[in-house]
């Protein structure tokens, strides 16, 4: 009851879980705490899912539950999910006890070695008296920068024993902090005679929330803006500064475009996630480099920089862009003023070329996603919540319902599969108030399909759309690239990425684990499909047909 009692001082809203035998006691005390709610799922990658995704919308300590070593392998991959998206997860699991410690009880597993790769703490509580500063201690380092999952394991005898210690609310840390004047004018000093500026921003702007203040900087500057890192909405989609994200394994094409400037800001990330191969000339030879942060190991961690401040994205980018100013000649202003207007000319053409080439092909071929987000622009509320699992589909989704809003639009981090099903359920949780649609692939979805139960048993009322080519599409890409490097002739594969055979019918799949679905074909089937899934009070899925290279 004391730690149920700690999570209420501590405004937890939700525990999401999957429980087992140990965990029994704790969680009969609930009843009790009815501002507290259980939320059941069916398999441990879904609970992590829908609490990452309920993180990431409120930015917020999210408590979840496990049970054991075995439930906690079911989630590791989800972890890894929400430690590279830095979600500020509370992961408590059960275990059956001290006194089995020597006896190699049923499920028992070293979990914190299991859990350490994947959290920024894990600990074991061993003295009773000391469970609920531990848990405290767990909240504020989720919550404090960078953010990300922490784990505490319980055995049965302690979470069964009495403890005299006083439940207090977790103390969280204020690091709202700016460097000194002397070191932003260093900063400025370094930045300003740039003729080929370069921003690589990441996550780290959006938990600050200092997107405005990095769209002044840029355009001060004259800087494109690529992302690294990058999951959420650091600058607006149509920005005319914004040009997209360097590459997911950070290669040749992504080298061109940091190895070409003179100068480098890198806020909010590390530099740089992935670099594969270990290229040289990442940054050009002679190419100043200033990092902003608020977790010093980002800084200078794969890369020397010139000047690194471990300051708030948003205090500092305002004080850098207000003294970039000052030094810039006359002649420096309007050479920024013409780098963003090229930059907005070429997005634009950009823009123009890839709508006649999606038009062209509506035309000629079966159902695209592109078809798909123009049709759901034309109906989506704009204080809507997008959760972006769709992968190859999502050029064309997003090309018209475009990351603008910061908080609208969550892409999935770290590369497991299936996190767009539970992380919109976490998002509508966060945000009952708002619509929210959760898109992912055919192959995604199976890995945590098992969320629509959930969906349907708590009435939450999220949308989903898989996006269904029959295939693993990006394993094709891969192969398809590795045939271009190793100079093999294209061939028509199938191998083992086809996932036609069987055929999965998602919509019949759906309505079993309680959500009503549709399945989608053609073009003239899309608009009343996505009228019908707004409009309907509760869960909904479309099962989206589309070509076998989307």
């Amino acid at each position: 009851m004391a730690m149920l009692e700690q999570f209420k001082a501590d405004g937890i809203r939700y525990m999401f879980g999957n429980p087992g035998t140990v965990e029994q006691g704790f969680l009969d005390e609930l009843r009790g705490f009815p501002e507290i709610e259980y939320v059941l799922s069916l398999q441990e990658a879904v609970v992590v899912g829908i609490a990452d995704g309920y993180a990431r919308a409120t930015r917020k300590p999210t408590l979840l539950q496990l049970h054991s070593g075995v439930g906690l392998g079911n989630g590791i991959g989800m972890l890894y999910q929400a430690m590279r998206g830095h979600a500020p997860l509370v992961v408590i699991v059960g275990e059956s006890g001290l006194a089995y410690d020597s006896m190699e009880a049923q499920m028992a597993a070293d979990l914190v070695g299991m859990a350490k790769p994947v959290t920024k703490w894990s600990t074991r509580v061993v003295d009773p008296e000391s469970t609920l500063r531990v848990l405290r201690r767990a909240f504020k380092v989720a919550a404090t920068p960078p953010y990300g999952p922490v784990m505490v394991v319980l055995p049965a005898d302690v979470m069964d024993s009495l403890t005299s210690e006083k439940v207090v609310p977790t103390s969280y840390l204020h690091t709202v902090v700016s460097p000194d004047g002397e070191t932003v004018a260093d900063a400025a000093a370094l930045l300003a005679d740039a003729r080929r500026p370069l921003v690589i921003a990441g996550d780290g702007v959006h938990f600050s929330g200092a997107q405005g203040e990095l769209a002044k900087f840029a355009e001060t500057w004259g800087a494109e803006v690529w992302g690294a890192d990058w999951a959420e909405v650091n600058l607006p989609a149509d920005h005319p500064l914004y040009r997209g994200q360097l590459g997911h394994m950070f290669g040749e094409d992504s080298a061109r475009v940091t190895a070409a400037a003179d100068a480098v800001l890198i806020v909010g990330t590390y530099t740089l996630p992935e670099v594969y191969p270990l290229l040289d000339g990442v940054f050009a030879e002679d190419a100043r480099i200033v990092h902003i942060d608020l977790d010093s190991g980002a800084i200078a961690k794969n890369f020397p920089v010139d000047l690194g401040l471990v300051a708030d994205p948003k205090l500092t980018l305002a004080r850098l862009a207000e003294a970039l100013e000052g030094r810039q000649t006359p002649d420096q202003r309007r050479a920024a003023a013409d780098r963003v207007r090229v930059s907005a000319e070429q997005k634009a053409a950009a823009y123009d070329l890839a709508l006649a080439q999606d038009l062209a092909t509506d035309q000629q071929g079966p159902l695209t996603a592109a078809y798909f987000g123009r049709e759901l622009a034309k109906q989506l509320p704009a204080d809507a919540i997008l959760f972006d699992e769709a992968l190859t589909s999502s050029p064309g989704l997003f090309r018209y319902n475009p990351p603008n809003q910061p908080g609208g639009w969550h892409q999935t981090r770290g590369g497991s599969l299936g996190v767009g099903i539970p992380g919109a359920i976490g998002a509508k949780l966060a945000h009952p108030d708002r619509t929210v649609i959760g898109f992912t692939g055919d192959g995604g979805s199976m890995y945590t399909v098992q969320g629509l139960w959930t969906a349907a048993r708590y009435d939450i009322d999220a949308k989903f759309v898989i996006c269904n080519n029959g295939r693993y599409r990006l394993l094709d890409l891969n192969i398809e690239q590795y045939w271009k490097t190793q100079d093999i002739e294209h061939h028509d594969f199938p191998g083992p990425f086809d996932l036609s055979h069987p055929e999965i019918d998602f919509a019949a799949l759906s309505a079993s684990l309680g959500v009503p679905a549709i399945r989608v074909e053609k073009p003239d089937e899309v608009a009343p499909a996505i009228a019908k899934a707004l409009a309907h009070p509760g869960p909904f899925l479309i099962d989206l047909i589309v070509g076998r290279d989307q």
